[in-house]
């Protein structure tokens, strides 16, 4: 069994985080840590865990993580920086679902999170955890970054043609909606009921942090440097990330084909039939990402739609999927759940 402990337990994505590993057969769930909460049993909080989870909220400072095996931080960034030299050194694996080693360059990471990393040489090491681009690394890491969410939906979308070389790298974009789960669970004005219902906007227009984690990764694909425009929107909606990208075509392909061929053998990528319009609720509450690629009127602009749970293949049930890379384990463990409609 492995032994799990989780730091941030309270959020949408610990909660969902704690949803997936308690149907894990191979995971012994040993901490889940709170400051404010601590003491009081997770299935009081969450009541959907009753008969799932019986272990509250431990104090941080009586967590003892060092004698888990694998520890999950579900925090705001700037958190798991200050504690995982510690449980590296001993011997505790790591994967990180806030930002804290997802970009490899440092600098550009301090501009863009507004503090200094804690431990920079440690970010070399850190392994990108999306599996359709990484598997072989991810299986050997012992610190591994999980993407979030809008770089999972972009990447998986631009990827294969990227790769192929099908469209202009230059000048791309990427028009994403996100449900409100996005933001986390906090009080905040904007994401009230009454101020998100029965709404449509547009936000981070002129930068969001999104921004480098796509460009960095689509870059990889690429093997050159990238122009992107990346528009994040907010809908009235509590999950699901739908994002619609747009390329200039570079030279003939059979897309459909291409994207059929790229995603094969991957058990959570599904490669819609020609002329699909994937939906957001066909994988609420599921590890897949659905696409379909259409090339409308036959012009040389590529348009793909690529849909997520943000909570699941878009944080937590990615999460998972690294875990069970990491450990050896068959990659769909605890995962293969059907996503829930209506």
């Amino acid at each position: 069994m492995i032994k799990v402990g989780i730091v941030g337990g309270t959020g949408y994505t610990g909660v969902e985080l704690l949803r997936l590993l308690a149907a894990h057969p191979q995971v012994a769930l040993q901490v889940i840590t709170s400051r404010a909460d601590a003491g009081t049993p997770v299935s009081q909080m969450f009541p959907s865990l009753r008969g799932y989870v019986d272990l509250p909220f431990t104090h941080p400072d009586q967590a003892h993580l060092e004698k888990c095996d694998l520890v999950f931080f579900a925090t705001p960034s700037g958190i798991a920086m200050q504690q995982v030299r510690a449980l590296l050194d001993a011997g505790v694996k790591v994967i990180d679902l806030a930002a804290d080693f997802r970009l490899q360059d440092v600098a550009s990471w301090e501009k863009w999170y507004g503090m200094s990393h804690a431990c920079p040489d440690l970010v070399a090491e850190a392994v990108y955890g999306l599996p359709e681009a990484n598997r072989s690394q991810i299986k050997s890491a012992r610190l591994v970054a999980n993407p979030g969410c809008y770089p999972t939906a972009v990447q998986l979308g631009f990827i294969p043609l990227l790769e192929a070389g099908v469209i202009e790298p230059n000048s791309l974009i990427a028009d994403a909606k996100s449900g409100v789960s996005g933001a986390g669970r906090k009080a905040e004005i904007s994401i009230l009921f009454s101020e998100a219902a029965d709404n449509f906007k547009a936000y981070g227009v002129a930068g969001h942090r999104h921004l480098p984690e796509i460009k960095q990764g689509l870059a990889r694909a690429a093997g050159k440097e990238i122009g992107l425009t990346f528009v994040p929107h907010l809908t009235p909606m509590i999950r699901g990330i739908h994002a619609t990208l747009y390329g200039r075509l570079a030279k003939e392909m059979d897309l459909q084909a291409l994207f059929e061929r790229r995603y094969a053998n991957e058990p959570f990528v599904d490669v819609m039939p020609a002329g699909s319009l994937p939906e957001t609720r066909s994988v609420r509450g599921a590890n897949h990402c659905r696409i379909a690629v259409h090339r409308p009127q036959g012009g040389d602009t590529v348009v793909v739609l690529s849909v997520i749970d943000n909570l699941v293949k878009g944080a937590a049930g990615q999460a998972v999927q690294n875990m069970n890379i990491m450990f050896g384990l068959p990659e769909a463990t605890a995962l293969n759940n059907a996503p829930l409609l209506p």
